[in-house]
């Protein structure tokens, strides 16, 4: 009489831009009895050809990366198949990085201070499918729900601000008068609550509106 066959392991592609972390991420999951690692990438768009030829069970995909950041890259491997499962893994835990990777389809996404054990127990939870955000996550997507969303415009501006850019530079860049501009930076104060320019800075860069790469 035949043995029951040994269950299926979960099929991991990992995707970051750093070596270390890509050797160190590999070794952790392939310890665990019901993982392997069948790939990894570099870049976003390596991660998003790698889906489409081997198709993992789950993508683990940092969010800062050449090419396509993991929010792009997770919309575009949702875009190949609606039912593929990707945590994005990132140093970034503010409020705008975590809406853009779940805008995307992102089904879980863990700070990469997290504990080794609380990735494998997402990577489970995502594999039966579920979702797996933590408490300090699901406060920053509830933080995002309740601020009013910023125009095109307005992050042009936002954007502009981080930089160090005066109104005349902006409004020269944008191809608006420098009224128009000091109507929009009102209105980004509005909706980041904020009082001035220094403030506007420090929340940008902080909720991962606006990175300085």
């Amino acid at each position: 009489m035949s043995s029951p066959a040994a269950p299926s392991k979960i099929r991991l592609l990992i995707v970051d831009d750093h070596f270390m972390v890509r050797l160190g991420l590999a070794s952790a999951l392939n310890l665990e009895e019901d993982m392997e690692v069948i790939a990894e990438g570099r870049t976003g768009a390596e991660a998003v050809s790698l889906f489409q030829s081997l198709r993992p069970d789950v993508v683990v995909i940092d969010y800062q990366l050449p090419e396509l950041n993991g929010a792009e890259a997770t919309a575009a491997i949702r875009a190949i198949d609606r039912s593929a499962r990707v945590i994005v893994l990132s140093v970034f835990k503010g409020e705008e990085d975590v809406h853009r990777a779940v805008q995307a389809g992102a089904s879980g996404y863990l700070p990469k201070a997290s504990e080794p054990g609380e990735l494998m127990d997402a990577i489970r939870a995502i594999h039966a499918g579920g979702t797996y955000f933590p408490p300090a996550i699901n406060a920053a997507l509830e933080t995002r729900a309740g601020r009013g969303q910023l125009s095109d415009r307005e992050m042009q501006v936002l954007e502009a601000i981080v930089r160090g850019r005066s109104n005349k530079e902006i409004a020269i860049a944008l191809g608006i008068s420098e009224n128009t501009v000091k109507v929009h930076t009102t209105r980004v104060f509005e909706k980041l609550n904020v009082a001035d320019r220094m403030e506007a800075i420090t929340a940008a860069i902080s909720r991962g509106i606006v990175h300085l790469a």
